[in-house]
């Protein structure tokens, strides 16, 4: 596949890493899924990037005024051997997106998503995980973990982290109502 994207961008800084305490793992033989409900601010991101100057330039240089705000749920999908995060569905209020995250560490390939075209960002995420994971795998660099991906185990995982989503959803929405 082309290395070169003609859509999204490609950093070099890697995305901000998920927050331990706020995750909830969701194993499926080669990959694990981690879902997290996300508060991103300036702040948080300062704090995030604190010991990696090179990377908190890039965040500073690429953020809005004011910074970046948003909210909503992040999937990330780790190989379950190496720990490595391959791919991240940032199903977020504002500025909804997915990143491609190469193992080598120089490349992550940010994809805004486009609601009118693609409806519902968390179905969309849903789907990708339900049918389109191991492409998605071989583009962001895991195509020896896409030979390894058991249909099997991966139906129950994505089943169960579908309904704890959701759930987190709807406990936020009515915490900001």
């Amino acid at each position: 596949m082309d290395p070169s994207p003609k859509y999204g961008i490609v950093y070099k800084v890697q995305p901000e890493p998920p927050d331990p305490a706020a995750c909830t793992p969701f194993e499926a033989g080669a990959v694990t899924f981690v879902l997290e409900y996300r508060v991103v601010d300036a702040e948080r991101l300062e704090k995030a990037y604190a010991g990696r100057p090179e990377d908190l330039a890039e965040i500073r240089k690429l953020s809005p005024e004011g910074g970046f705000s948003d909210t909503g749920v992040s999937i990330h999908v780790f190989g379950t051997q190496d720990h490595h995060e391959y791919l991240r569905f940032d199903v977020f209020q504002d500025d909804p997106h997915y990143h491609y995250v190469h193992p080598s560490g120089d490349r992550n390939h940010w994809v805004p998503f486009d609601p009118i075209a693609g409806g519902d960002m968390f179905g969309f995420a849903m789907t990708c995980l339900r049918e389109r994971l191991d492409s998605m795998l071989r583009f962001a660099g895991g195509s020896d973990l896409a030979l390894t991906l058991d249909r099997k185990r991966i139906a129950p995982a994505v089943d169960a982290l579908e309904k704890k989503a959701r759930a987190l959803q709807a406990e936020h929405r009515l915490a900001i109502a």
